[in-house]
C-alpha cells in the first residue's frame, strides 16, 4: 500500500494498522506450540483458531462434540432452562407481583456435572431478605444453613436486582456460610455460596461505590482459606469465580494453574488446569496462568482463587482508564510452609504490540521526491520571473512550494519512529499500586519533534494554499484595482502565525516528557488520534489540531474554485468570437486553481466513510498518487507550462489558460502583455 495512503488513514481515520491489546497478568514461560491439526473441524458453532476448537460454554472437546449442558428440564412444579454444567439455573416461575420478592425466581436447581441432569430444586419464601437471611444464620441448624444459603443464591440470581445493601448483605451472608463450611466439609452449602459470590461479580460497577468494603475484604481473606482446605484437588468453579485446592502427595515445586480460553470468558471446570510441573499448553489457547515456583520440595496445601473481574478489588487511589477486564489471581500457602515462593506474574500495567511501519513504498519515495525538485524548481522560476506578474502570486506560489518542499522531506526522512519499543513480560518484585493501567514510556528519540514538524508544516502548506484561493477571490472582487496593498503583509502573518499558534496549542495542552503518546502515536512520528479503548477520539490533537482546521480550509477553498469556475464559465454576450475563452483553457484554469488549492486531499475524506472493499482501494490508489505527485503537478501547471509558452519555438503548440473578462483579463501564466486594455483577445499568460 502506497504510503501516502498510510499517512491519510493516519491522519483521517486513524486505521492503517491493527493494534492487539496485551493484558499481561501472566508472564509464565509458554513455548510456541508449532503443531497444529488442520484437519480439526469445529463441531457446534466452535470457531477454529490457530488450529484449536473455541467452543461455546455448551460443548466441549477437540472439536466441541461433547455436550457440556442439561437440556431443559420440568422437575416438580418448576421447569428450568438448558443449563451449563455445574452451574445453577433459574426456574421460569417468578415470584408474585404482590410479594417483596417480585420477579425474582422461585426456585433453583443445580446441573449436576455427573449426570447430566439437574439435582432435587431449592425453593426461596418470595417474602425473605438478605436481611432475614443475615440475622437467622446465628444459631441456625446445619439444614438451616443449607436452606438460607440456597436462598441467597436464589435472591442473588438477578444482577439488575443487586443494590449495594444487597451486595453487603450477601457477603456478610457467604462469609458466616464459608466460614463454617471450613469446620464442617458442607459441600453443598460451599457450593451455593461460591455461586452467589459470582452472581455478586455480575452487579454494575457502580453498585461498589457504595458498598462496606470491609465486608468484601473479610470475604476474599475467607475464600483465601477456602481454598487451603484438606481435600486433595478439589475444585469449586463458577462462572465468575474458581476455587481450586492442591494436596501434594509427594514433594514438588512448581505448581502450575491455568485457565483455557472459550467463546465466554467464563470459567468453566474442563478449562481449568492444574499442573505440577511446567506442562506446554497451546499458548493462544491460554486465557491467564500463574505458576509458583517453592525454593524446597514440600507436600503441603497449595490454594489459587481466580475472580473474573476487579469489582472486589477497586482502588479508591487507581481509577482504570482501559474498557478492558481485569481478572484477578491469589494464590496461597499454609502458614507452616517456611520457604520462599516465587510468582511469575508480570506488572498489572497493559501495554499495546505496535505494529511498527516498513520502509516507505518505492511509489512514495519516487512521487515525493520527483515533488521535492518540482516544487524547488518551480519557486526558482517564480521569484526569477516575479516582474512579469506582481509581488503578490509570486510570494504565494514560492511559500506554497517552500512549506510543501519541506513537509515532503519531512515525510521521507521523519514518518516513521526510529526507536521501537518492544512489548517484553518482566517480572514486578513490587507490591504497588500502579499509576495507570496503560503502561508508559517516556519520551526518547526525535518523533515528537519530526511530529510537531510534520503537523506545522502540512498546517503550513494548507495555509497558503487558502491565501492563494483568498487572493484570487479578491482579484475577481476587485477586479480593476486588483489585490489590495495590505494583503502581502497580512497574508505572511497569518501564513507563518496560525499554523504556529495550532501546534503551540496542541504541544502545550497535551504533551509531558513521561507520557509522549498524548500528543503523538508510537508507531508512526504523527499526531495521536485514538484513546486507550482504540476509538478515534475528538479529544485527541489529531482532529482538534488538524483534522477540523484541514477540513475548514478545505471547504473554503472548495467554494472559492466553485465561484471561480463559474466566473469564468459564464459566457458574456458582449464580447466577440475571437475575444471568448476556448472551454478547454477555461477547464485546465480550473484545474490548475484545484491544485494549487490542495483539493486532492478530499478523496481522503471520501476514503475515510467508505466501505466498499474495492471503491475503497481504487480511491486509496487516486489519494497516493495525486498526493504524492502534487509538487509534480504544480511545477508543470506554474513552471513548465509558462516557461514553453514564453518559448513557443520549443512547443509552439502548446497554450497556457486564459481568463477572459468584460473589461480585464486575468492570465494565470503570463507570458506577454495583451496589445490593448480594451480587447478580449484571448492570450497565454500567467496568474494574477
Amino acid at each position: 500500500m502506497c504510503k501516502m495512503e498510510y499517512f491519510l488513514l493516519l491522519t483521517i481515520s486513524s486505521a492503517i494498522f491493527d493494534q492487539t491489546w496485551c493484558q499481561n497478568y501472566s508472564s509464565s514461560t509458554l513455548r510456541p506450540n508449532n503443531i497444529t491439526n488442520p484437519t480439526v473441524v469445529c463441531e457446534n458453532m466452535g470457531t477454529l483458531q490457530n488450529g484449536i476448537c473455541l467452543c461455546l460454554d455448551d460443548w466441549t472437546g477437540a472439536s466441541c462434540s461433547i455436550s457440556n449442558f442439561c437440556p431443559g428440564q420440568n422437575l416438580k412444579q418448576f421447569t428450568f432452562p438448558k443449563t451449563v454444567l455445574g452451574q445453577f439455573a433459574s426456574s421460569v416461575e417468578r415470584c408474585p407481583p404482590e410479594t417483596t420478592n417480585a420477579g425474582i425466581p422461585q426456585a433453583s436447581a443445580l446441573c449436576n456435572k455427573t449426570s447430566h441432569s439437574f439435582d432435587s430444586p431449592n425453593t426461596v419464601d418470595c417474602s425473605l431478605t438478605l436481611d432475614t437471611i443475615n440475622a437467622d444464620l446465628s444459631g441456625a441448624t446445619p439444614e438451616q444453613k443449607q436452606n438460607l444459603a440456597a436462598s441467597t443464591q436464589i435472591l442473588t440470581s438477578i444482577p439488575e436486582r443487586l443494590t449495594p445493601h444487597n451486595i453487603t448483605n450477601a457477603a456478610k451472608i457467604t462469609n458466616k456460610l464459608l466460614s463454617d463450611q471450613l469446620k464442617t466439609q458442607n459441600m453443598d452449602i460451599a457450593v451455593s455460596a461460591v455461586a452467589t459470590i459470582s452472581q455478586l461479580l455480575n452487579a454494575s460497577h457502580e453498585m461498589y461505590t457504595s458498598v462496606d468494603h470491609d465486608a468484601i475484604s473479610v470475604l476474599t481473606k475467607t475464600l483465601q482459606k477456602l481454598s487451603l482446605r484438606e481435600n486433595s484437588n478439589s475444585l469449586l468453579v463458577q462462572p465468575n469465580v474458581a476455587v481450586q485446592s492442591l494436596k501434594m502427595q509427594t514433594p514438588i515445586q512448581n505448581v502450575q494453574l491455568t485457565s483455557l480460553k472459550g467463546q465466554s470468558d467464563f470459567f468453566l471446570p474442563d478449562r481449568i488446569k492444574l499442573n505440577t510441573g511446567h506442562a506446554e499448553i497451546f499458548k493462544d489457547n491460554v486465557d491467564l496462568q500463574i505458576n509458583i515456583t517453592l525454593t524446597e520440595d514440600s507436600n503441603e496445601v497449595v490454594g489459587f482463587v481466580l475472580y473474573n473481574n476487579d469489582q472486589f478489588f477497586r482502588s479508591k487511589s487507581f481509577q482504570p482508564s482501559l474498557d478492558t477486564e481485569r481478572k484477578v489471581m491469589s494464590a496461597n500457602i499454609q502458614e507452616n510452609l517456611k520457604f520462599e515462593v516465587m510468582f511469575t506474574v508480570t506488572p498489572t500495567a497493559f501495554d499495546v504490540n505496535y505494529q511498527y511501519s516498513e520502509a516507505l513504498h518505492w511509489i512514495s519515495i519516487t512521487g515525493c521526491a520527483l515533488s521535492v525538485v518540482g516544487l524547488s524548481v518551480t519557486a526558482l522560476y517564480q521569484i526569477i520571473t516575479r516582474k512579469s506578474r506582481g509581488g503578490s502570486p509570486t510570494l504565494l506560489v514560492v511559500n506554497v512550494c517552500i512549506s510543501m518542499t519541506v513537509f515532503y522531506l519531512l515525510f521521507l526522512f521523519g514518518i516513521n519512529n526510529p526507536v521501537e519499543h518492544v512489548n517484553v513480560a518482566k517480572m514486578s518484585g513490587e507490591n504497588i499500586v500502579p499509576e495507570s493501567d496503560h503502561h508508559k514510556y517516556s519520551d526518547q528519540g526525535p518523533c515528537t519533534a519530526f511530529t510537531a514538524l510534520l503537523q506545522y508544516f502540512l498546517l503550513l502548506t494548507f495555509t497558503w494554499n487558502t491565501l492563494y484561493g483568498i487572493n484570487v477571490f479578491l482579484l475577481f472582487k476587485n477586479s480593476v484595482s486588483g489585490t489590495p496593498s495590505w494583503f502581502p503583509l497580512v497574508a505572511m502573518a497569518v501564513g507563518w502565525g496560525l499554523p504556529a499558534v495550532i501546534v503551540g496549542i496542541s504541544l502545550g495542552s497535551t504533551y509531558h516528557v513521561e507520557e509522549p503518546l498524548g500528543y503523538r502515536q508510537e508507531e508512526f512520528c504523527w499526531l495521536a488520534s485514538v484513546d486507550h479503548n482504540q476509538k478515534f477520539s475528538i479529544k485527541k490533537p489529531m482532529f482538534w489540531g488538524f483534522v477540523l482546521p484541514l477540513l475548514l480550509m478545505l471547504i473554503s477553498n472548495t467554494a472559492i474554485l466553485l465561484h471561480f469556475s463559474y466566473k469564468i464559465c459564464r459566457t458574456n454576450p458582449n464580447l466577440n468570437r475571437s475575444g471568448k475563452t476556448s472551454l478547454k483553457k477555461k477547464m485546465m484554469s480550473s484545474f490548475s486553481l484545484a491544485v494549487m488549492l490542495g483539493l486532492s486531499w478530499v478523496t481522503g475524506y471520501i476514503l475515510m466513510i467508505t466501505q466498499e472493499k474495492n471503491l475503497k482501494f481504487i480511491l486509496s490508489v487516486v489519494f497516493c498518487l495525486l498526493n504524492t505527485t502534487q509538487g509534480v503537478q504544480i511545477f508543470i501547471l506554474f513552471a513548465l507550462r509558462p516557461f514553453l509558452n514564453s518559448n513557443p519555438a520549443i512547443l509552439n503548440y502548446l497554450h497556457a489558460p486564459e481568463i477572459g473578462f468584460h473589461k480585464k483579463s486575468f492570465f494565470l501564466w503570463k507570458n506577454k502583455i495583451p496589445e490593448s486594455n480594451d480587447s478580449y483577445k484571448s492570450t497565454d499568460g500567467d496568474s494574477p
